[in-house]
């Protein structure tokens, strides 16, 4: 189990940066500046030990009477996003529930993996969705130049195999991408620039975690 918790925030946009030598790097702009510990999950009563962080602070009239109940407990203002991180019990001691946790968990250089809902692209075909070539162009060929070609399994089993690629839905699912440095830190404003781009669009959430594998490349 990662020991090391993380943080829950908001994708602002894209930007760039320099460093010292001139170099320019593409950064995603993130807010982490109200995660807040809202619950602990015990081994005891709950079978397993996590910390339940909030994100985005919210109007009570906008949250129904037993999740306001659930924040008044945690002496805190309610919030728009939750999310449960898997930590040990050490954790918890270290995180008591209404506690801050701020942007300075992570360092300048570190590795993340970052966790979001990638953009929705709507029914799409198989040439966009799966990336196949469609077919040829030539003499007699009539109306199915991006189609998916044959899709069944002769005789037996007589049926179209689960998990086939076809047209359907394109995005807006949950994607994880690893091993992303932390470019800069910036506590006083509550925002990390991570290298590069992150899933999902402007104003999406997303959870930020010390990466479990791998280093930045």
């Amino acid at each position: 189990m990662n020991e090391k918790i993380g943080l829950l925030g908001k994708k602002v946009g894209m930007t760039h940066i320099f460093k010292e030598d001139g170099t320019r790097v593409p950064v995603t702009v993130v807010d982490v500046g109200s995660n807040v510990v809202t619950a602990h999950r015990t081994a005891e009563r709950d079978g397993y030990t996590a910390l339940q962080l909030g994100f985005d602070e919210q109007k009570p009239s906008r949250v129904n009477k037993p999740d306001l109940g659930r924040f008044k407990k945690a002496d805190t203002t309610p919030r728009r996003f939750i999310r449960e991180l898997r930590v040990d019990a050490a954790q918890l001691e270290a995180h008591p529930v209404g506690s801050k946790i701020e942007a300075t968990l992570f360092e300048d250089g570190a590795v993340v993996d970052v966790c979001g809902t990638s953009k929705g692209k709507g029914f799409q075909g198989v040439i966009k969705r799966h990336g196949m070539r469609g077919e040829k162009r030539s003499h007699g060929q009539h109306e199915v130049y991006r189609h998916g070609g044959s899709i069944g399994c002769r005789l037996t089993p007589g049926r179209v195999i689960p998990g086939k690629r076809m047209a359907g839905q394109m995005g807006n699912e949950r994607v994880t991408i690893q091993n992303l440095e932390v470019a800069r830190v910036m506590p006083d404003e509550g925002v990390l620039l991570i290298r590069g781009p992150i899933p999902g669009g402007n104003d999406g959430y997303v959870t930020i975690r010390h990466a479990v594998k791998g280093s930045a490349k």
